[in-house]
């Protein structure tokens, strides 16, 4: 059993090393960009809460200034659509040499069409005004519900940034109170070490007592070691998330055995009304419905009126501009176009018709999925519940069974391996004590980021 636990708790140290490190390196939306672009007022030490983690987060990871800059893109974009239907007024200046004219053929005889060797001048302005423009109407509608989806990306950027924040944050409350309880092992087993030794000196305890004894303080002091570790990197991480230095020392007066007395059973009925994915794919479905009327407007005719005026001088023999003759000309212009025949367009809206049960099937597909997930969570967070009562009364037993494993190893009725194994068990029933809480409360900030529920904070 000695040797059994010891192994358990050197695997549970390299575990915590593993699993930081890992998350360190693999977490998915964390990027080069977002450790080099820093808040340059957070400098010397942090004292650190899961709101301000957050807040610092939201406040300088790039990905959500990214996102910002999309929605104003967008709100760009609309402001091209409507002005679409403003007038637009073009002008137009032109010098021709006429180096040999065309010359027209009637019945009546051959006419030249100028004067070969002569200059024409031409100044004119052109006035367009869309007087009914079907397509211009949908795209402003269109550009419309392209910007509530840009911000609802948003939206989404920012719960995932607050979902692996809160999960970095307890990752770092993990590591810290194992780190605590292992540096308590460690004080406790070197205790025991130095009575033992004692009692070796005066001839009171056998030599295999004191190596036992000598062999549990090593185990602990590598535990240790390795619970170091993982904390280091466990911080680490949520700096990255954070956006802040390496350079930036981090403290959090905060533990998972406080969160213990707020931990409820969740709710059996959820709704996923807040669900960002699902809120992305109903955005992108009202996106192609306004597509498709978009599309419905090349079969629709276009109205445009015109209005130009031009000021003219032909047959000039010199290149004085200022010293031509003009005359002026004047035009008034409605033009109607009507489409009559494009098959492409029905090849656009069957297109367009495919593409809407596309996505039809994928919400569907998208909603089981996160409803399977979401019943995941909460199933798991009513098992680590009931864990957490549990092992909280085995960390008690465990400490009572350590003191009178070393009340009987003082009156010489108990031997070494039963304070060592005692030890140990009180060790690994405080680690899986925490480590319970743990997965309740990563479970539960799954559980809020699939239902999308926002930070008061926000």
């Amino acid at each position: 059993m000695k040797i059994k636990g010891k192994k358990l708790l050197m695997s549970f140290g390299l575990l915590m090393v593993s699993v930081f490190g890992a998350e360190a390196q693999g977490q998915k939306s964390i990027s080069e960009a977002t450790v080099s672009h820093v808040a340059d007022s957070l400098v010397g030490t942090i004292d650190l809460t899961l709101e301000k983690a957050i807040e610092i987060a939201l406040a300088e990871n790039p990905t959500i200034r990214v996102a910002d800059k999309d929605i104003e893109l967008k709100k760009i974009a609309d402001t091209e659509a409507w002005q679409s239907l403003l007038p637009t007024v073009d002008a137009t200046l032109s010098l021709t040499d006429n180096l040999k004219v065309a010359e027209m053929v009637t019945g009546m005889g051959k006419f030249k069409m100028g004067v070969d060797g002569t200059l024409n001048a031409v100044g004119g302005v052109t006035l367009n005004l869309p007087l009914f423009a079907p397509a211009v109407y949908q795209n402003m509608k269109l550009t419309k519900e392209d910007i509530l989806l840009a911000q609802e990306k948003a939206r989404g950027s920012r719960l995932d940034l607050v979902n692996q924040v809160t999960k970095a944050y307890y990752a770092a409350l993990l590591a810290q109170d194992s780190y605590s309880v292992m540096q308590k092992s460690y004080a406790t087993s070197e205790e025991n070490f130095n009575v033992v030794n004692n009692k070796y000196q005066v001839g009171a305890v056998s030599e295999y007592d004191k190596i036992s004894a000598e062999v549990q303080m090593r185990s602990m002091y590598s535990s240790v070691v390795s619970a170091q570790t993982g904390l280091n990197l466990a911080k680490l991480q949520l700096k990255v998330l954070m956006g802040i230095t390496p350079e930036v020392d981090v403290t959090i007066a905060d533990s998972l055995s406080r969160y213990e007395s707020s931990l409820v059973l969740p709710q059996k009925e959820v709704s996923l009304d807040g669900n960002s994915s699902l809120r992305q794919i109903d955005q992108n479905m009202k996106l192609l419905e306004r597509s498709r009327k978009l599309l419905k407007t090349n079969f629709m005719p276009t109205v445009a009126f015109q209005i130009s005026g031009q000021y003219q001088s032909y047959a000039n023999n010199n290149w004085n501009v200022f010293g031509y003759t003009y005359s002026n000309s004047a035009t008034m212009s409605f033009a109607i176009s009507i489409p009559i025949f494009h098959a492409s367009n029905w090849t656009k809206l069957k297109s367009n018709k495919v593409q809407i049960a596309q996505l039809e099937d994928t919400r569907l597909d998208t909603q089981r999925k996160l409803n399977m997930a979401a019943e995941s969570y909460r199933q798991n967070m009513a098992s680590t519940l009931a864990q957490v009562t549990s092992n909280a009364e085995a960390v008690k037993q465990a400490e009572k069974a350590v003191q009178i494993a070393g009340k009987r190893y003082d009156v010489g009725r108990g031997t070494i391996l039963e304070l060592n194994q005692s030890e140990t068990s009180q060790t690994l029933a405080e680690l899986t004590y925490v480590q319970s809480i743990y997965e309740y409360l990563t479970n539960k900030a799954d559980l809020d980021y699939t239902l999308g529920k926002e930070p008061q904070a926000w």
